[in-house]
């Protein structure tokens, strides 16, 4: 798997990694966003039409210039307004060769108004005029896309990927069966594939793999290294779907212990996969063994705000005592460390029976004094993280 290589501060690692993570409550988890594809325009379109260069004029004193297209193929208009063969001129120079194939897009108004060309050849036109329709079924629609994952057409590899970055990953599960597994290890160790497709592919090869395919991904997983790795978090997760425990055992030992010592972003790549697992998993993993692998995050103060915040929601009590050791301690001494760890007291809190007079579990006590404890060392700060959660 090759490295984006440039040097990555933690702030920008977190950015960077949070972007390839994706939208994991509605999209593919673990994929790269991308902006809209070529059936998601068609669809919003009210006049698509494939057209060749004609001719241009530059710009000329106040005049944007002009370029005059022929229509080929009328993929869709509105009450038959353009027709095969008829010219088009829009505003602004482009430069082209006489052939030069495009797509236009157009909005209808008082008359249609075309958006920018957009450079085609007939195999990305093919594939685009045949793509299924956002209205049909998203498994089937993906059986089709997946086809033409890394297609030799540049055009058409991008638009592939980009319906499965915009899949819900319950959608992608069902395909296992007919996923190209021997293709996917092979783009997994090209120097050839996008580092963007790289956290789909892992995340793929996870769903439908074999014992092979495990030791791959380790061996993926486990290369030493120092730079960042766009993708890898797909990668941890795919790992973990087909591994399961055994496999969050190696990721214990080598992103997540304090003595492993990876570069952040391996690390947070790590507790990326991780929450993966903990949303889409199915039972793979237990939750408590989960539960188990993000406390060792506790011990890293760049990762233990975060954590704290898992963990409540998690609603996991058994680590009450070692964050009230941990708060305001050399490491953690910030504003930022402080209102995560009293969150995380008041949700441990709201967490038992209602009703006056219930008896409250152990953990609702245990919060209870931390609290007042807390209460006493940090006023302001109790106060501004009860604020917080009142408005949540």
């Amino acid at each position: 798997m090759r490295c984006i290589k440039f040097p990555v501060t933690a702030a920008a690692a977190l950015s960077v990694v949070l972007l390839a993570a994706g939208g994991a409550s509605a999209f593919c988890p673990l994929c790269t966003p991308v902006s809209k594809t070529l059936s998601e325009q068609v669809a919003e379109s009210d006049a698509v039409v494939l057209v060749q260069w004609v001719e241009a004029k530059k710009a000329e004193g106040k005049s944007v210039g002009s370029t005059t297209y022929e229509v080929l193929q009328v993929v869709k208009s509105p009450d038959s307004e353009v027709s095969k063969g008829a010219r088009l001129t829009l505003d602004r120079f482009r430069t082209g060769q006489k052939g030069d194939l495009f797509v236009l897009f157009g909005s209808k108004a008082a008359t249609i108004e075309w958006g920018s060309p957009i450079e085609v050849s007939e195999a990305s036109f093919g594939y685009m005029s045949q793509s299924p329709s956002p209205e049909q079924p998203t498994q089937k629609r993906l059986e089709y896309f997946m086809k033409f994952l890394e297609f030799p057409d540049e055009t058409v590899a991008n638009d592939a990927y980009g319906e499965f970055a915009s899949a819900p990953y319950k959608d992608i599960v069902p395909l296992a069966k007919i996923m190209p597994r021997d293709r996917l290890r092979k783009w997994l160790t090209s120097e050839t594939t996008p580092v963007t497709r790289i956290g789909l592919y892992g995340m793929m090869i996870g769903l439908c793999g074999n014992a092979e395919d495990e030791e791959l991904l380790k061996s993926i997983i486990t290369k030493p290294n120092e730079d960042f790795r766009l993708g890898i978090d797909g990668i941890i997760g795919g790992y973990l779907v087909l591994a399961g425990e055994k496999g969050l055992d190696v990721i214990d030992e080598t992103k997540l212990s304090k003595k492993a010592k990876p570069p952040f972003s391996e690390t947070y790549s790590a507790l990326q996969a991780i929450r993966f697992v903990w949303q889409y998993g199915d039972g793979r993993i237990s939750k408590e063994r989960l539960k188990k692998s993000m406390r060792l995050l506790l011990e890293r103060p760049e990762l233990a705000d975060m954590v704290a915040a898992d963990l409540a929601r998690w609603k996991d009590w058994e680590v009450q005592d070692r964050i009230y050791e941990l708060y305001d301690t050399d490491d953690y001494n910030s504003a930022v460390m402080k209102r995560a760890f009293i969150k995380y007291f008041l949700t441990s809190v709201k967490d038992g029976p209602k009703g006056e007079g219930a008896a409250q579990p152990a953990h609702v006590k245990k919060g209870r004094e931390y609290l007042d404890k807390l209460r006493e060392r940090d006023p302001q700060l109790v106060k501004e993280a009860e604020r917080y959660l009142l408005l949540q």
